[in-house]
């Protein structure tokens, strides 16, 4: 009778935080164990523990950096268990999990309601069931429409099966982010850049990467209310005017200084596709290590920001910068608030934002400098891995392939609190009990 109280309060203490965080360890320890088995290789050998560990967090964490190519490597079966764990991972573990009770017909506590506000970054409990069933009508309707524009073009190139079984691998993998492909068969890693001058290819990827990025809350706004701009919430307005400047404004930069060789018509479209894709998609048209010093260095705050809240993306979210930026022009003005859209921010708003931020920039930092001292490679290129892995991008200057074991721990580690969030870890590994209702003696320091 003791031990059963004692296993009850043990489970009632385990917060949504604690939750979703041991749920994307759990589906990635689980993603190992399916690709170290020998079916899931072509050759039919088993693959280390590390190999699998490095590809399962790199799905389940929607990131893209690969140690061995996906065409060529895995099996049908390997890629199978690939494509389901960027499905999981993309779309959350607790989504997944509450969609599944649902269809069972089990009843949704306020424990699973609670941690599901947090996981797809609800304003509030209530309807949070209706949301989820949104969110995977949405999805699947999203992934099926963008396999089908898909398929005429790789059914052409690869056969009726194999096309439409690429359609369907790229188009999940593009709404939800990944950044997998399976074009390595004609060049092992060579993502996309086969297609640099297909319109369609690149278009409908641009489009799912856009359409995964923007948040399931932006599009219940454009589901509920159209192109009424003004009735969307605060929150959807924020994220859509921002990731427009995010996608045009690098555009117009690549334009003007890469890809000098192109002609017009196929300059535009590679030079929006890497602007849209380092917002934690992973594909690339281009050859990236031909691209200029200060676009690389963009691509690398591109990455660091990624996608939006509630979304299938990584990064600090659009949301988060836009906070920051709003509040800097607040403070040189004066103002004792950070307003936008007639509306006043949360204090609380802008303190996560800021901490997020600075989580985000030491574990990008740290991770650059330890992997380029450990492997005796140039901090640029390291620092763009780093980038790539915490913002779960998956771009890569090909430096992934080449590094010890040490060094693709330090990924995997960095791709994993990406996806997860520092906040969320934080307010999994810290508890509430201590804390105190006393505040400390006022003193004032001077900054700036």
């Amino acid at each position: 009778m003791v031990m059963q109280q004692t296993n009850r309060s043990r489970h009632r203490h385990i917060t949504s935080f604690q939750v979703i965080s041991l749920g994307f360890l759990s589906v990635i320890l689980l993603g190992s164990l399916l690709l170290m088995l020998p079916i899931a290789t072509k050759s039919g050998q088993c693959t280390s523990f590390l190999d699998a560990l490095f590809t399962a967090t790199s799905a389940v964490c929607v990131t893209g950096l690969i140690i061995n190519d996906t065409a060529t490597y895995w099996s049908l079966f390997g890629q199978g268990v690939i494509l389901l764990l960027i499905q999981i991972g993309g779309m959350g573990i607790i989504t997944i999990a509450i969609a599944i009770a649902v269809v069972s017909g089990r009843k949704i506590g306020l424990m699973q309601r609670s941690t599901m506000q947090e996981a797809i970054s609800a304003p509030t409990v209530g309807g949070i069931v209706r949301r989820t069933q949104f969110i995977i009508r949405t999805t699947i309707l999203i992934e099926i429409i963008g396999a089908v524009l898909l398929a005429p073009v790789f059914c052409r190139d690869f056969g009726f099966w194999k096309g439409i079984w690429y359609s369907l691998f790229h188009s999940i993998s593009a709404f939800c982010n990944a950044g997998f492909d399976l074009i390595g068969i004609r060049t092992p890693f060579s993502s996309l850049t086969s297609y640099s001058v297909q319109p369609i290819v690149n278009l409908v990827i641009m489009v799912l990467i856009v359409a995964g990025g923007i948040g399931f809350l932006t599009w219940e706004d454009i589901k509920n209310h159209k192109w009424h701009f003004k009735k969307y919430r605060m929150q959807s307005k924020v994220i859509l005017v921002t990731s427009v400047i995010l996608i045009i404004v690098p555009a117009i930069f690549f334009f003007l200084f890469d890809f000098t060789g192109l002609p017009p018509g196929e300059k535009i479209l590679a030079s929006l596709f890497q602007s849209v894709t380092p917002r934690t998609a992973g594909f690339n048209t281009a050859d990236l290590t031909a691209m200029t010093e200060s676009s690389k260095a963009i691509m690398i705050l591109l990455m660091l920001v990624g996608g939006s809240p509630g979304s299938t993306a990584g990064g600090i979210k659009t949301t988060t910068l836009a906070v920051l930026i709003l509040n800097a022009f607040s403070v040189c003005r004066k103002k004792n608030d950070t307003e936008v859209y007639g509306r006043r921010l949360e204090c609380s708003a802008v303190k996560s934002a800021s901490t997020i931020a600075v989580i985000y920039f030491l574990l990008f930092f740290i991770g650059g400098i330890i992997i380029s001292t450990a492997e005796g490679m140039p901090l640029s290129a390291c620092l763009y891995e780093t980038a790539s892995a915490v913002g779960t991008v998956g771009l890569t200057l090909g430096v992934t392939p080449q590094l010890s074991v040490f060094s693709q721990f330090i990924l995997i580690v960095l791709m994993y609190l990406g996806r997860v969030g520092g906040l969320t870890l934080i307010y999994a590994a810290i508890s509430n009990k201590n804390q105190s209702g006393a505040k400390l003696p006022l003193e004032k320091i001077t900054v700036g």
